[in-house]
């Protein structure tokens, strides 16, 4: 197998693996978005990760990543990619497609995203077949970091969350309404801001308001997305750290609409390298 380099990347952080002689080399870096960021911005982020030294060699790069599901979009990365690996083979693709080669490597399923942003789709024969547009944090991307952040800032902003949760949401979090407000709108990387407060929830998933949040988030991703793939396909999977750290929830919510939970990857990185190393016939 040729040199290769595998690239998941989403909107919080890029994981990255370099196989060279049966040899792994784990990096990671920020998030690359081409919705987010420009050309320029995209290769200083990938050259303060490797540096200088690696644009020497030849390798097959599989780089897959939030906000590539368009050629325009994919052509940024790609140009960015090209100035650091000029000798490389680059493949671009979107992040759904390598979580579900990561999940069902060359099996049929339903393969979703659930980390800062959100997504689907049916998956057959190692492609996707159909996809419900997930339409991003402001439109869509239910269930996501991002949406049950914003599901939690709204209640508390509009004190509708019980009066404890709002006291304690404060004090541990030492924001203002009006930061908050200005992160949001006037802010770089929102999606990413409203996520953080995921962690917030997990840190009081015990009690009923916070269950309730969660379930309502994942009830409308099922009821928005899911639904409308294959009735007949039930096996679904799931890559990303909301789906991994809201499992039970997340298994209460597929059992409610029949689907069965194949598993729960924190990240498709492993999966891909499975995927690309091992024979097509397997």
């Amino acid at each position: 197998m040729k040199n290769t380099i595998l690239f998941d990347s989403g909107s919080t952080k890029t994981d990255i693996r370099i196989i060279c002689n049966r040899q792994i080399t784990e990096l990671q870096c920020a998030g690359i978005n081409p919705f987010y960021q420009n050309g320029d911005e995209i290769y200083h982020a990938l050259l303060n990760c490797f540096g200088q030294d690696e644009n020497l060699e030849e390798f097959n790069i599989f780089f897959y990543g939030a906000g590539c599901s368009f050629e325009e979009k994919k052509e940024i990365v790609r140009s960015a990619l090209s100035h650091l690996f000029p000798k490389s083979c680059i493949i671009i693709e979107n992040d759904l497609l390598g979580a579900a080669r990561a999940l069902f490597q060359r099996k049929n399923g339903i393969a979703c995203i659930l980390g800062t942003g959100a997504n689907s789709c049916l998956f057959q024969g190692g492609e996707i077949i159909k996809n419900v547009p997930p339409l991003g944090y402001i439109l869509g991307d239910e269930g996501s970091g991002a949406n049950i952040g914003k599901l939690l800032v709204a209640d508390i902003l509009k004190g509708i969350a019980p009066q404890k949760v709002i006291l304690r949401f404060y004090e541990e979090e030492k924001c203002s309404c009006e930061e908050i407000m200005n992160r949001i709108y006037k802010g770089s990387f929102p999606n990413r801001y409203l996520a953080t407060f995921s962690k917030h929830i997990y840190r009081h998933i015990d009690e009923i308001y916070f269950q309730n949040l969660i379930l309502e988030a994942f009830d409308n991703f099922f009821k928005r997305n899911i639904v409308q793939y294959d009735p007949t396909v039930k096996e679904i999977g799931f890559v990303g750290s909301i789906a991994l750290h809201f499992a039970p929830q997340l298994e209460i919510t597929a059992q409610k609409y029949g689907y069965s939970i194949q598993q729960i990857l924190k990240s498709p990185i492993e999966g891909l390298i499975s995927y690309h190393t091992a024979s097509p016939r397997e």
